[in-house]
């Protein structure tokens, strides 16, 4: 894993926003994205519980695939499947 959250082998990538207050998480996420255009998943790490919502209400707008959400100790794990916008339906 590389020191900006990408791991360039599979394709994932890990957004940690633990600590970070809405609308942060999803701004991280968006800025993540935008930065890294090959990134297939994102995990996103977050403590603020807006991002239950937000989170997903992204994925909506933007076209991408919300997968999961998980606990994991202090803070929730948010999955995301980014979606090329070229395999995206009409």
């Amino acid at each position: 894993m590389s020191g900006d959250g990408s791991d360039p082998g599979s394709g994932e990538h890990v957004v940690d926003a633990r600590g970070k207050r809405c609308p942060i998480p999803v701004i991280d996420l968006a800025r993540h994205v935008a930065a890294h255009p090959t990134a297939r998943r994102v995990l996103v790490l977050a403590t603020d519980p807006a991002a239950a919502h937000d989170i997903p209400a992204w994925c909506r707008m933007r076209g991408h695939r919300f997968v999961e959400e998980r606990s994991s100790g202090d803070h929730t794990v948010y999955i995301v499947e980014l979606i090329d916008p070229d395999d995206r339906a009409p």
